[in-house]
Order: structure tokens, then C-alpha cells, then sequence
């Protein structure tokens, strides 16, 4: 068998020499060939803006490409509803942030606000790019950056109180907050009507195949039906029906305990903390609260790791963690939606040999009815993803009762299906990838692209993974039955491409970038992590790890299609420290949200003398905050021209 690293360096080096027809008729001699040349319905037309230059890992601040404004739109601790208090670093209080915007920021979401509309249906009709909901995700804390007198790590650990850990209960979670365009200038709606945090403590749902399941019942929730909390908010996604998808990923790092000393009866739950990595001790909740303690309280880390559904549209309305789609470290839920179709959820699982997976819904997605789509996510079929080198691949359901997903096994219905979808992808043969962190699918072409961030110790290449150690990451391109524009997301059957490989065009093999021909000296990056289509349908890609060749973190973009496939050009960087994550367009494409997570991070910094302080100058007496940026451009028009 053709080792699949020479299949990718082959193809790769064919695409850079060959276009057009001719090129569709000479790649046609493999599969991933034929793939590669698909020809697009509509091509994706090229990027325009003027590149920004090469930014290296240590700048204390942001910058975007020229011909661009970027503006703070929010940061860590501003009010976002009525009865909301100013930012005081000194004196923080779970009370306070409640009502405030939350810590290290993350997707984001945009749903447009008619004026005078009387339903859900006219705001998403308006597709208003001036007025809308902002619902951003907030991951995770960093205490030595929020709390005085905690100098690093350990110490904030040591000398974690009630008190602040309340504080950091009420930083994570989601923000939906109010934001309108007047003048050419974005702002914060004070005291809207909208302005809402879910949080660690926040009442949601259970819905789908887990719910009342024995595995998901604690002493506080004896009918195993309503979750306490929601964290570790990652990526996510926005249905057609006016609701946010957000996905709970590391949820490992907020619980401690020792499997091994879990009893038999609860030998599932010892295998699935084993497989999250529960076990450290990066955070000190379970000293203050004791369903963070897999050993007092085995079945909470069960109800945790889920997608969860959010109407911002309806501050009164209920969240619900849908568990048909699956328990994993959950990246991305990026829909798919066609009148009349089922609709279908892309996923990934962030960590290292771990696998992608969709849901296809069991009903047909009703365009005209929103309220028919309201519970759609709930019965279906979920699937993970089985690659093979010769640039095919399957869905396998996980379905109870299919192959060996049967009582003799653990599984006594689909809710332990659910609960435990990794073991079951394991027990299918689904193909282990390098940690897949967003799916999105092109508008234009219906094709779907993977970022595998990368990052680890594979020992050998594989399909969807070339090379071995994965270092820098890649993107890989999902290609649905049909044509493109016109693609069949339900089927189980697929082909697959790669995009692009992530680092440094002159790197060594093994860390080797490779990307369309004529990239710049500041086009090439590491480690792609968020994606996002605009709506002329080119890829926008964010990046978590290029500091480690000596990159500051941000964004850039290329065509898919076309002569400037995989052509990606360097546009928005973020401070020494951060990670860029969430961009969200506006429908009109003219406006750009970032959120800019964990400035200052790494390095011996604390909150009295932090590594920078952005986004205030290094004589502030302000820590460094999360922040939502809003980029424009000058003189306005689409962002990438």
C-alpha cells in the first residue's frame, strides 16, 4: 500500500503546477487527484486586501491589515445588562460579574434585531448587519490574571477562596449582549433587554437520549433531567432556526478524583475520566464544591461535555444540552440546513487521537417554521468518521445494538451510547486524527473543512493525518456526494482532500508548510484552529500555536477554488500571549468580530505585573482582559475586498 504521506506530497506538488481542465484530466490518475480538481459550481473569488506583514509572538498589542480598523468593542468585566457595575479589578465579586461580560472569550455568534419586529422570523428575514445579538462563548480562568496577591499558578491554587472561586464560576459560560452600528461605529447596547449570562451555575435542560438516564442522576437531580452549569464553552455554532450552539470541550480541568478509586458499579464513569484526562489539578473547584469530585459525586462529570442549545432571542427560554449529538470534548456544531432535508451537525473531539463526528437529524429541517425546528436536535442518528487512504471515507452509526455496541460491551441503550461516544467510535475502527478542532462548511461549494491543530506524538501517518509527528497542523477538505453547491451532507459515504499543510514553507519534512503557489514571507502559520467562511465563500482561519515558530497568533484567509487555492494571506494578529478565536461575520460581510482570548498568557506574568496589559497601555493599573474586537474596514465594504 502507497504510504499516505507520498500520496499528499503528491498531489500537493500537482496542484501547484497544474490548473483548469488539463489539471482535472492528469490528477484524475488517483483519487485524492480527482477530488483536488473537482471543478467549483461557483468560483471562489480572491482576496484583496493588502497583507498584513510577518508579527512576531512577542508584540504587546494587536494589528490588522492596512485599510482596516480594529476596535475594542468589549472586555472582561464590562456590564452588559441592567443593573451592571464598571470593571473594578480590585474588587471583583460573583455578584458583580453576573452581570458583566465574562473571562476569556471565545466563539461568537451573531443573530440580527429588527426594529419593531413582532417574532423570531422577522429578525432572521431582516438579516439586519447593523443591529444584532452578540452570544460569545467564555472558555475558561486564569486566576494569577483576575485576583490580587496570586503571583503564579501554584499560588493561585493555594490561595483560592470561596470567594473567588465563586467569582470564577460566574466568568464562564456565555454572554449574549446587545450591539448596533451608528455612524460607522459599533457599540454596546446598555441595559438591553437581552443582556444575559449562563454560567457554572446556570439551570439547563437535559434533552435527547441521556436525559433521565440512570448515568446523568445525582442526589441533587434525582430524576437526572436539569444540569447545574455549563463551562469550558469552546467553539460552537448558529442554526438557521435562531439559536446557538455552544460546546463544552475541556470540562476535565474544572474536576479532580482518582478513577481508579471509583467502585465497580461505576467502572464506566473510571474508563470515561480516564480518557478526558480528569485526574490534575489546574483548578480548585472541587475544594469548594464537592459535585467537582468524580470520587464524592461520579455520575456530575457525566452531565458535562455536551452541545448545548441557547435562544438568545428569549431571555425566559431554557437551555438545553442536546445529548443525541454526543459527549466529547466538544468543538464546533456547524449546521447544515436545506428545506425539506434533514439537517445535519458537523463535530470534532479536541484531543489528540480522538475522532469527528455528525448528527443527521431523524426529521426534515421546515424552512418556514421555526418553531417546527425547535427540539429538531433531539432524534437522529449521530456518526463518526472512518478515513482511508485512497481518499475515501464512511460514516459508522452509533447506534445501539449496531456491531458490538451492545449490553455485553456497556452499552444497555443509546443514553450509554451517548454518554460514552468516544468508546463506541473506538469499538467501530473510527480513525483516530490529530486533536480536529473546527468543521465548516463552504456556503458556495457545500464542501466542509476540517483544522486539525496538530500538535501531537503521532508515530505514524495516516489517512487524514500525513505526517507523523504532527506538529504544525492541517486542513482537510470533506466532500459530501453530488456536486458541488447541490452536496448530499446525509449520506455516509464521502471523499476527502487536503487543503493545506500548516508551518514554515522551509521548514523540515516533518513540520513542513505547504499551501497554493505564490504565498508571502507572512502568509504561512501554524496550528489552525477556528474557521470561517465569509459570504463570497473564501476560508478564514485562526491560529493557536504559531508562537511556536516564532509567530504571534491571529488570522488569515484564502480562496478554496480557483487559482488562489490554499493561497493564505496574513490579516489580524493578537498580543504576546493570546490566541485568536470566534470570528463572526455580519450577513453583509462588512463587519468582523474577534474575540481575543488569554492576553498576556505563558511567561511569569500575574495581575500585579502582568507579561502585558492589553487592551490597556503597560502603565495601567488594569490586568489584561479578554476582549471582543470589531474589525471594519475604511470607508466601508465586504472585509477581503
Amino acid at each position: 500500500m502507497t504510504h499516505f504521506t507520498d500520496i499528499a506530497d503528491r498531489f500537493l506538488s500537482r496542484r501547484t503546477l497544474l490548473k483548469g481542465g488539463a489539471a482535472a484530466a492528469l490528477l484524475g490518475l488517483t483519487p485524492v487527484g480527482r477530488i483536488a480538481a473537482a471543478p467549483a459550481r461557483a468560483e471562489t473569488p480572491g482576496l484583496s486586501f493588502e497583507e498584513l506583514g510577518r508579527i512576531g509572538k512577542d508584540e504587546p498589542t494587536h494589528h490588522v491589515a492596512p485599510g482596516h480598523r480594529a476596535d475594542i468593542l468589549i472586555s472582561w468585566g464590562d456590564p452588559i445588562m441592567a443593573g451592571g457595575e464598571a470593571f473594578d479589578p480590585q474588587a471583583q465579586t460573583a455578584a458583580k460579574q453576573l452581570k458583566q461580560f465574562g473571562f476569556n472569550c471565545d466563539f461568537i455568534g451573531y443573530l440580527p434585531l429588527k426594529e419593531g419586529a413582532s417574532s423570531k422570523a422577522e429578525h432572521l428575514a431582516s438579516a439586519n448587519s447593523a443591529h444584532g445579538l452578540l452570544c460569545v462563548n467564555h472558555e475558561y480562568t486564569t486566576p494569577r490574571y483576575m485576583f490580587p496577591n496570586m503571583p503564579d499558578s501554584d499560588a493561585a491554587r493555594a490561595n483560592a477562596t470561596a470567594d473567588t472561586i465563586a467569582v470564577e464560576k460566574a466568568s464562564v459560560g456565555h454572554s449574549i449582549i446587545e450591539v448596533r452600528r451608528t455612524d460607522g461605529a459599533w457599540r454596546v447596547v446598555a441595559d438591553s433587554p437581552y443582556g444575559r449570562r449562563l454560567h457554572a451555575e446556570s439551570d439547563i435542560d437535559i434533552a435527547g437520549p441521556a436525559r433521565g438516564h440512570a448515568r446523568m442522576k445525582t442526589a441533587a437531580d434525582p430524576e437526572g433531567v436539569r444540569v447545574q452549569g455549563t463551562f469550558q464553552n469552546c467553539a460552537g455554532g448558529v442554526t438557521p432556526w435562531g439559536t446557538i450552539l455552544t460546546a463544552e470541550e475541556n470540562i476535565q480541568n474544572y474536576f479532580t478524583g482518582v478513577a481508579s478509586k471509583l467502585p465497580p458499579e461505576n467502572a464506566r464513569e473510571a474508563a470515561s475520566a480516564d480518557s478526558f484526562g480528569v485526574g490534575g489539578r489546574l483548578w480548585m473547584w472541587s475544594t469548594f464544591d464537592k459535585r467537582f469530585d468524580i470520587n464524592v459525586t461520579p455520575h456530575e462529570f457525566n452531565r458535562f461535555g455536551w452541545i448545548v442549545e441557547i435562544d438568545p432571542y428569549d431571555p425566559t427560554a431554557a437551555p438545553k444540552k442536546r445529548t443525541a449529538l454526543g459527549r466529547f470534548r466538544h468543538e464546533a456544531a456547524t449546521i447544515v440546513a436545506r428545506d425539506g432535508k434533514p439537517v445535519v451537525a458537523y463535530m470534532g473531539d479536541d484531543q489528540s487521537f480522538e475522532f469527528i463526528y455528525k448528527f443527521v437529524s431523524a426529521r426534515p429541517y421546515v424552512a418556514a417554521d421555526y418553531a417546527a425546528n425547535a427540539d429538531i436536535l433531539d432524534e437522529g442518528t449521530l456518526y463518526v468518521a472512518r478515513f482511508s487512504d485512497d481518499g475515501t471515507g464512511e460514516w459508522l452509526p452509533l447506534v445501539h445494538g449496531t456491531g458490538p455496541l451492545t449490553a455485553e460491551n456497556g452499552f444497555d441503550d443509546q443514553g450509554d451510547v451517548v454518554i460514552d461516544a468516544r468508546r463506541a467510535a473506538r469499538l467501530l475502527g473510527a480513525t483516530e486524527t490529530d486533536r480536529p478542532e473546527d468543521l465548516e462548511t463552504d456556503p458556495v461549494t457545500s464542501r466542509t473543512y476540517v483544522a486539525f491543530t496538530g500538535g501531537t506524538d503521532r508515530k505514524e501517518a495516516a489517512p487524514a493525518a500525513p505526517r507523523a509527528p504532527n506538529r504544525r497542523g492541517h486542513i482537510v477538505e470533506i466532500l459530501a456526494p453530488g456536486e458541488d453547491g447541490d452536496r448530499d451532507h446525509a449520506a455516509t459515504a464521502f471523499r476527502w482532500d487536503i487543503l493545506l499543510l500548516a508551518g514554515h514553507p522551509q521548514a523540515e519534512t516533518s513540520a513542513q508548510g505547504k499551501y497554493g503557489p505564490g504565498i508571502s514571507d507572512a502568509g504561512y502559520f501554524a496550528q489552525p484552529d477556528n474557521l470561517l467562511f465569509d459570504p463570497k465563500g473564501r476560508l478564514w482561519i485562526a491560529t493557536d500555536g504559531a508562537d511556536e515558530i516564532g509567530l504571534a497568533d491571529g488570522l488569515w484567509a484564502c480562496a478554496v477554488t480557483g487559482p488562489e487555492r490554499a493561497v493564505t494571506r496574513h490579516f489580524f494578529s493578537v498580543p504576546v500571549g493570546a490566541e485568536l478565536t470566534g470570528p463572526c461575520f455580519t450577513p453583509d460581510g462588512e463587519t468582523l468580530f474577534v474575540s481575543v482570548q488569554h492576553p498576556g498568557q505563558g511567561g511569569d506574568g500575574s495581575f500585579e505585573a502582568p507579561v502585558c496589559r492589553w487592551p490597556a497601555a503597560m502603565d495601567s493599573a488594569m490586568p489584561p482582559r479578554p476582549s471582543v474586537v470589531v474589525i471594519t474596514r475604511d470607508g466601508g465594504g465586504p472585509i477581503g475586498g
